[in-house]
Order: structure tokens, then C-alpha cells, then sequence
């Protein structure tokens, strides 16, 4: 049987025995690897990705061997294969078709954390349904949306508030995409690439360079991933201001003017981490929960402007240095799948 389904008299697919996915060989370096697939039990699901997205921030930094070892284990991915550094199968935003499993998913687009792969096999509660008005080539979005409530909820932005958004990547744009929904908040994205303005047009946010971006702010969400953003963010939060730091560095270190304002006007400097949920959430919330109300809120269509481009999976080991490069401007991009 070749690599592509095949379908047998009675009209189902027959059973897939292996997979494509796309691992991380050595730092900068990357491969399409064969894998062998087992059955699916009665609560697993087999899914044929149509769709995955790479989240560039992290997996830039995990393509380049850029992981430190303290965060071996808090970083690993839901359903990762392999070790920090290398070699590692690594992703989140997969997007695909339920071909075997329980009735109420057979056949559905669902949404899992999963690495970029062509097909696999998860327990049906490691997988979401996308929302009927949620295209599939969108809701590759989710976990950076996810990311994006988060900030959000820690950021607790309340009406009438002045908040600057440092960072007009994916999750940074999402969040100021976000707050510009609470009523009264002035929300303002701001990012050292003029180009990012027109992102920022096309869903309703108002944009800034740093040299423009306005002081005196209630909150600060600093996303840009660049010491230099976050040394912004010190200078441009109030008296008793707040600053969220989303941003995920990696490893070495991130020097910040903190003998300045920072004690003098009392400023609060809290990271915000997709990996926790806020602690007053989490006696009503859980992961899937908010995962839910990140593929509800990608039913706008103005959010297909966080999509920079698209590329065969097949092609991903001779892009990945492009993609994850340091001087890389794409936002999300989308991987498609043979069917």
C-alpha cells in the first residue's frame, strides 16, 4: 500500500500503518522520518492532518537548539518524541480529519496539540472539534490564541484602560487584537517594523513604531521576544503600572534597567506562561476549557491576515532554516497536507 490512504470494498479507509513527521535531527537541522502506526483502540482516534501551523517563537528557538536544559521537561510539547536538544518531534497546531474512532468524532475536523506529522493516533480526549464556522485552514490559530487569553487573563486589562502591546508577532497581535474588545481600553500595538502596520489595520488595532508608541500606560504586554522590547516596556508603564512579560526567551540572559523607574514608581513585572492557567481560573477552568474558547474565537476572518504563507509539508526540511531564521518576518506559517 503507498503512502497515501487507501480504500478498501466497503468504502472505509483502510488502515494507515505509517506516518510522515518532520523531526528536529540536530541544531538547524531538520528531516522528513517514516513511522510506524498502531491500532487505534476504542478511545483513540487516527487523524489525517489537513493542516498544521508553526508557532515560530518557540519552535525557532527549539529548531535551533535553543532550549535550556532547566526547561527540558516544561517545555516538552503534549504529544513530543524525543529529547532537548536533538532529536525531537516538536509542534502544536495540527489540524485534521478523524478517520477512525468513536461515532460522535468519525469524520469530524478536529483540532489537536500535536507535532507536525501526516497521520496519528491520540486518545479522542486529546482532541477538540473546530467549530463549524472556523475554516480548518484557520484553526491552525489555536494554540496561539490560547497563548493570547492567557496574557490576557494576566494582564487583567480593565475598561477605560491605556495599554501598549510590545511585539506584533502572532501572540502579541492576538493580544492586542483581544484587548481592543474591552470597552474603552486604548489599545496600542507597537513594533519596530512599519510593515506590521498594515496587519494591524486589517483587524482594527491602531499602530505604532517605538519611537511613536505614547508613555504613561496603565499596563504593558511586553511579546517581541527581544531584551530590547522589554527595556521599552519599563519606559513606557505608568506610576504603580503593571507589565506582562509573554515573551519566551530561551537561553542567555536578558539585561533590564531595573535602577531606575522600576522601584522608584513601583512598577509590577509578572510573566505570563501558557503552561498554567491563572490561579483564580483554576477552580472552574482546565486546558480544554480554554482551548474551546481559543477555536471559538477564531471565527473572524480578519484573523486569516496572521497567516504570512503556506508550503507543502513535504517541503518544511528545506524551508525550516528560512522560517526559523533570525532574520525571519513570517507570522504564522501554514503547512498543507497530501490527501
Amino acid at each position: 500500500m503507498s503512502a497515501l490512504d487507501d480504500v478498501g470494498n466497503n468504502g472505509d479507509v483502510a488502515k494507515k500503518t505509517t506516518a510522515t513527521a518532520f523531526w528536529v535531527t540536530s541544531p538547524a537541522q531538520g528531516e522528513l522520518r517514516s513511522e510506524q502506526l498502531a491500532t487505534p483502540t476504542k478511545n483513540e482516534v487516527q487523524i489525517r492532518t489537513l493542516y498544521s501551523g508553526i508557532s515560530r517563537g518557540t519552535e525557532s528557538l527549539v529548531f535551533n537548539g535553543r532550549v535550556p536544559e532547566s526547561e527540558f521537561s516544561r517545555m516538552r510539547a503534549p504529544f513530543q518524541s524525543g529529547k532537548f536538544p536533538t532529536p525531537v518531534k516538536y509542534g502544536y497546531c495540527s489540524v485534521g480529519r478523524v478517520e477512525q474512532g468513536p461515532d460522535v468524532l468519525l469524520h469530524k475536523t478536529v483540532f489537536c496539540l500535536f507535532p507536525h506529522q501526516d497521520h496519528y493516533i491520540v486518545p479522542a480526549s486529546a482532541v477538540l472539534e473546530v467549530p463549524a464556522n472556523v475554516p480548518a485552514k484557520r484553526a491552525v490559530l489555536a494554540a496561539n490564541m490560547e497563548t493570547a487569553i492567557n496574557g490576557v487573563w494576566d494582564a487583567e486589562p480593565m475598561m477605560g484602560e491605556r495599554i501598549c502591546v510590545i511585539g506584533a508577532g502572532v501572540v502579541g497581535t492576538l493580544v492586542a487584537y483581544l484587548c481592543t474588545q474591552v470597552p474603552g481600553v486604548e489599545v496600542r500595538l507597537v513594533d519596530i517594523n512599519p510593515e506590521r502596520r498594515q496587519l494591524a489595520d486589517q483587524l482594527g488595532v491602531s499602530f505604532v513604531t517605538p519611537e511613536q508608541a505614547p508613555h504613561d500606560q496603565d499596563c504593558v504586554i511586553h511579546a517581541s521576544g527581544q531584551s530590547a522590547g522589554l527595556r521599552q516596556a519599563l519606559e513606557l508603564v505608568g506610576s504603580e503600572g503593571r507589565i506582562i512579560e509573554i515573551s519566551w526567551f530561551g537561553e542567555g540572559d536578558v539585561s533590564i534597567p531595573l535602577g531606575g523607574a522600576f522601584h522608584s514608581q513601583r512598577l509590577t513585572l509578572k510573566a505570563s506562561q501558557v503552561g498554567q492557567l491563572p490561579p483564580k481560573l483554576r477552580p472552574r477552568w482546565d486546558y480544554q476549557r480554554r482551548l474551546r474558547l481559543a477555536l471559538s474565537l477564531l471565527g473572524d476572518d480578519r484573523l486569516d491576515a496572521l497567516i504570512s504563507g503556506e508550503s507543502d509539508f513535504d517541503q518544511l526540511p528545506t524551508l525550516a532554516n528560512t522560517l526559523f531564521g533570525r532574520g525571519s518576518v513570517a507570522l504564522c506559517h501554514r503547512l498543507r497536507y497530501t490527501q
